[in-house]
């Protein structure tokens, strides 16, 4: 009895460490969107410290990320328990963001000059070339923006992986956003740290002795700022589809409109089923630039409605 009893104790076990897998990769494919964008923007965080001070800088934005993890997964597990209801409503405004996030990325040529972009990089430059400038106190305010920019990223992670196990047993959601938190902090900040390094790699090896060492050292050396740049593009094109899926799910006409185009698409000759597959994709992320495009609008509206008051 006693054996019978642990055997079925551990096969429950299984089945739930087996269901939390499960919920965790969908959790997890449904933040990638924001993933990407979180790659980018905190890799650019350290941008402008000093070579040797890049790590012990990442090192400090992971465990406020931790900090961050630690406030928002309670929160989250709250908000299941008791306000269930408030789940979509949060993961709808979370959506919205991420889409005015994206187009915001997009209008970024229109809203400013290149004339402002070329001046705050020289500005910056000219901070870390300045002696007289504190390198500890700027170090610390790029750390304090980074874990800001991170708390914002981390809610939307955590948001849209509630989305996913809002109606599981409270102990499998505590065990995927656990799992999610830890595993994408960890994943972020590891990956983070080998692209500020990815340069001073290539630099290193291409001056080493080896004729393979000095190419794989040239490789690195060019790849480097073309990562950078495709992590940027998926990130924004990521929160697009990501963020117009969540309002799509949410919109039932969004949804069924989805829906029918997939339909559609699915009797063309020779292609339909490649064109059913992603034709929900395409769809959301359209919805998303068009969501994305309408709350800039609002934003940029009321900003100038403020700008004009204070001026008053």
């Amino acid at each position: 009895m006693a054996a019978g009893s642990l055997l079925a104790l551990l096969d429950d076990i299984a089945t739930i460490l087996d269901d939390v897998a499960a919920m965790s990769k969908v959790a997890a494919k449904k933040t990638a969107g924001v993933l990407g964008d979180d790659l980018a923007l905190n890799a650019q965080q350290v941008t402008g410290v000093n070579a040797e001070r890049e790590l012990p800088v990442v090192w400090a934005v992971a465990k406020g990320s931790f900090k961050n993890k630690a406030i928002l997964v309670p929160a989250a597990l709250a908000i299941s328990a008791f306000v269930p209801w408030l789940i979509t409503p949060l993961l709808v405004i979370g959506g919205a963001f991420l889409c005015y996030e994206g187009f915001e990325k997009l209008a970024h040529k229109f809203l400013h000059s290149k004339e402002e972009d070329d001046q705050r990089r020289a500005e910056l430059a000219a901070a870390v070339a300045n002696p007289a400038v504190d390198m500890c106190a700027m170090e610390k305010e790029k750390i304090k923006g980074a874990v800001r920019t991170d708390f914002i990223l981390s809610a939307e992670i955590i948001v849209i992986a509630l989305g996913t196990v809002e109606n599981a047993p409270f102990s499998q959601q505590v065990l995927v956003l656990t799992t999610i938190a830890l595993a994408m902090t960890a994943g972020v900040y590891g990956l983070v740290a080998a692209i500020v390094k990815m340069d001073d790699a290539g630099l290193s090896l291409s001056q080493k002795a080896s004729g393979l060492a000095r190419g794989t050292g040239k490789l690195l050396l060019a790849a480097a700022p073309k990562l950078m740049k495709f992590l940027s593009i998926a990130g924004t094109a990521a929160m697009f589809m990501v963020g117009g899926g969540i309002i799509a799910h949410a919109w039932e006409p969004l949804h069924h409109f989805a829906e029918g185009a997939a339909q559609v698409t699915a009797g063309v000759p020779g292609v339909g089923g490649v064109l059913a597959a992603i034709t929900p994709t395409i769809v959301d992320a359209l919805a998303g630039v068009v969501l994305g495009a309408l709350v800039l609008m609002v934003v940029t509206l009321v900003q100038r409605m403020r700008g004009k008051k204070a001026a008053h």
